[in-house]
């Protein structure tokens, strides 16, 4: 079909409309317009204002009241708010400080997380489907969520379907696995319905739509689906989520017991106890770590969205800081994505001349829709103005490897991968077909059949070899440097291709990929064991169909990797979907495009080095910033558990756990989770962040014990208590700030400087404001004594932290050999 090339879309669509309640909405009857006109411009107006359009109720981000409600509305802010009523019901002004840290931090998740949805909005409506479409007489690409219902449009090979429709004209083969799971190519002819959210591997129609928006079949599913199944979580955020709730659990429980301690136990004024109490409390939550979390990996989606990456999922952030295995296809990604053909070679001259074979191309390429990479180059060669009329067509699919067309007067062709036409005949070919593979060339063979393909099927007797076609693939020209890069930082690469075996060995090995040499026809793996040991064993697999490459990925997170797929064509979709992290090309499928959770919108594969840095960066960053977090958070929780037993007063004030958690823990977290950090993530989130957080803890711990017991035994006043300790304890900060900066750079240690020097300043110059009172000459003493232990006593909490941990790992070892 010659389609007129215009831009044109919806009138402006009076962008308010299309979401009208599917109760109060006016019926509109069912309009079968004719396929070579289309709607007009009145009939798309009155299905625009009464609903019928395709726009579906879900959106792709949070709205900016929703963003707003869940960094507002959150357990730790009602928390807040009530500590903060109880000082004031006591008269304890000053330490309302923790309360303007709350809010700030809140208005801060709200802005960053508003940037980052305007920057994903706007790649969103740039990487929308454009789907062809008739108006007026006229074919345009109109976005999808600018169709309605009625419309007369066309999907062919690569498409998704946008809204439910019934076929016009045409035939098309469609994979139905996003809706049922079942991954068998289903014929759909004229009469037929297609279904929203499956996609077309064959091809091309022309279809009505006859739901649209929410009403279509894909909506209803969700809707259904939704009350059942929850938005999977990364694991750092499901870890995140776990400690809040246990925190938020012990809040109450600890609280009460450790008021009724300090107050009836202690004898402490009503002021003195909920003083002690909300210091406590405030210690143990981490009221700024989830919102450092949102705030990081926002900001990630947000430099992404600056290399024209746009991010469907958030969790893909932290996956790509995880990846180690990277799954990639040949056309599209090693390669550039158009194809040249080079030549053909005849097979039979004598029955085939050179004259009758490009006769046979043209009249196949006049009648053929040219769908994909290899088809359209095919056609460019080929294609001419011929009489032959085809008779039957049998589309080209990725399970089959082939297309074929019955002519009228002058029998059956076929074209496709020597090996799914010639099956267990390819030995008459394979030594002519192996030099041009082995160099890197797409072989394809032009058969002649004697049989009817439609009724019979395929026949091997009946395949008359004419010709073999080279085709070239053009090597992208920053290939090598981008797989030099995955190499380096120990990800290990799998090329997955539908051709030839040696063909993708070639390429791979021009393409400087690791193990390029190793390859197998997968063909040839025709069981479940046999395709996981080759999982691991290979690196090249040729002549894969979509679902063995999905079944590859599967099989390579079985053994344990971290899997990202990129793709481009309708071939890739399964093993996109199943991935950790699916990639796709913008220049690829439209199917592709919208199942990949990261999508390339300038199709540069460069970019690949910078979105994995990207995500290590942000998870590598949350985990160095967390452990200062929870520092405060252990210390706190066992102390408390220390002074409910010990009866010892809470020897801190909420005022000082502000100016302690801002000065070690909130600014420089800030700028910590935005410093370069390129290493592999490897682990799990929070036992990693308990690693490193836990000998600062137990350091604060020990030290303000030992306070708390001078205290005690001189019979110092509690005011130079809260101060020696307060003192001691962001001493503690500065070192665990100082481990976590290492090693430095000029920002860490700026970073650090500037924080050391605002504690000094705070403590010598401010120190009222803080409740930091002057010291005596014996508590002066005491309190260099214990900072001078410090770093010892944080050296020994490590060392003995590590003793425990090769200890747990040897009898978890012990254990696993004698089971």
């Amino acid at each position: 079909m010659n389609w007129k090339k215009n831009s044109k879309s919806l009138e402006n669509q009076e962008a308010g409309k299309g979401n009208v309640d599917t109760e109060e909405r006016r019926e509109i009857a069912v309009l079968e317009a004719e396929p070579g006109c289309g709607l007009g411009a009145e009939e798309v107006r009155l299905r625009v204002e009464n609903g019928y359009v395709n726009r579906s109720d879900s959106s792709p981000t949070k709205s900016v009241g929703d963003i707003i409600k869940s960094n507002t509305f959150t357990f730790f802010n009602l928390v807040f708010v009530v500590l903060g009523g109880c000082l004031i019901a006591v008269g304890s002004y000053t330490n309302l400080l923790f309360l303007v840290i709350a809010a700030a931090n809140t208005f801060i998740g709200i802005f960053q997380e508003v940037r980052s949805k305007s920057a994903v909005d706007r790649l969103t409506l740039l990487a929308e489907q454009k789907i062809h479409c008739i108006r007026d007489g006229e074919w345009a690409e109109i976005p999808s969520s600018e169709l309605v219902r009625d419309d007369i449009v066309e999907f062919d090979n690569g498409s998704q379907i946008c809204a439910d429709a019934v076929i016009c004209s045409g035939q098309v083969t469609v994979n139905e696995s996003l809706l049922t799971g079942e991954t068998d190519a289903i014929l759909k002819q004229a009469g037929d319905e297609l279904k929203s959210g499956s996609f077309v591997n064959g091809g091309r129609c022309v279809a009505r739509l006859s739901q649209v928006g929410s009403d279509s079949y894909a909506s209803r599913l969700a809707r259904e689906a939704k009350s059942d199944v929850k938005l999977a979580k990364s694991e750092m955020m499901r870890s995140l989520d776990r400690l809040i709730r246990v925190i938020g659990i012990l809040l109450v429980p600890v609280g009460i017991c450790l008021f009724i301690n300090q107050y009836q136990m202690l004898g402490l004024p009503v002021k003195g106890a909920v003083e002690a109490t909300v210091a406590a409390l405030i210690g143990m939550i981490p009221e700024g770590l989830y919102l450092l979390t949102s705030i990081a990996i926002a900001v990630g989606v947000l430099r992404l969205s600056r290399r024209k990456v746009l991010v469907r999922d958030m969790n893909c952030v932290e996956i790509l800081a995880r990846v180690d295995t990277l799954c990639v296809d040949k056309t599209g990604t090693i390669t550039e994505p158009g194809m040249d053909v080079d030549r053909f070679i005849l097979l039979d001259e004598e029955n085939f001349p050179e004259e009758a074979v490009t006769e046979m191309l043209a009249a196949f390429y006049d009648n053929m829709d040219a769908d994909n990479d290899t088809g359209r180059a095919m056609a460019e060669r080929f294609r001419q103005d011929s009489d032959w009329e085809a008779a039957d067509i049998v589309p080209f699919t990725s399970d089959t490897k082939w297309s074929g067309i019955t002519f009228e007067e002058h029998g059956s062709f076929l074209i496709g991968a020597p090996e799914f036409i010639m099956g267990s005949r390819l030995k008459e070919l394979k030594k002519k077909i192996r030099p041009w593979a082995e160099q890197g060339m797409r072989v394809l063979l032009a058969a002649a059949y004697d049989g009817n393909l439609k009724e019979d099927g395929l026949q091997e007797a009946c395949i008359r070899p004419m010709a073999l076609i080279l085709i070239t693939n053009r090597l992208r020209g920053e290939a090598a440097e981008t797989f030099r890069y995955f190499k380096e930082q120990g990800v290990s690469v799998r090329v997955i291709s539908g051709d030839n075996p040696s063909t993708v060995s070639e390429v791979a090995r021009q393409a400087g990929i690791e193990g390029a040499e190793l390859y197998v026809d997968a063909s040839t793996l025709k069981t479940e064991s046999s395709l996981e040991a080759a999982a691991e064993k290979y690196r090249v697999f040729g002549r894969v169909t979509p679902e063995q490459k999905c079944r590859l990925v599967k099989a390579l997170q079985k053994n344990g990797h971290t899997v990202a797929m990129t793709g481009d064509g309708v071939n890739d979709v399964l093993a996109l979907k199943e991935a950790d992290c699916g990639i796709a090309m913008a220049s690829g499928s439209q199917a592709a495009c919208q199942i990949a959770q990261l999508v390339l919108l300038n199709s540069d594969f460069q970019s690949m080095p910078a979105i994995v840095g990207e995500g290590r960066r942000v998870i590598n960053n949350i985990q160095r910033a967390a452990s200062l977090f929870l520092v405060k958070n252990i210390f706190s929780f066992l102390l408390s558990l220390v002074s409910l037993f010990a009866g010892f007063p809470y020897p801190l004030l909420p005022l000082q756990l502000s100016l302690i958690g801002s000065l070690t823990i909130g600014i420089p977290s800030f700028f910590l989770a935005l410093e370069p950090n390129s290493s592999r993530v490897e682990g799990h989130f929070m036992s990693n962040v308990f690693y490193k957080a836990l000998p600062g803890g137990l350091t604060n711990l020990f030290l303000v014990l030992g306070i708390e017991l001078f205290t005690y035994a001189f019979d110092f006043p509690v005011e130079q208590l809260y101060s020696i300790s307060a003192v001691t304890v962001l001493f503690v900060g500065l070192l665990v700030l100082y481990q976590v900066c290492r090693p430095f750079d000029w920002k860490r240690r700026t970073v650090w400087g500037v924080m050391t020097v605002a504690a000094l300043v705070c403590v010598v110059f401010f120190g009222e404001l803080f409740s930091i009172r002057p010291l005596t000459l014996q508590t002066a003493l005491v309190l260099a004594v214990f900072l001078l232990l410090a770093q010892p006593a944080m050296h020994l909490a490590l060392w003995l932290f590590e003793q425990g941990n090769r200890l747990y790992r040897r009898l978890k070892k012990y254990g696993t050999e004698n089971n």
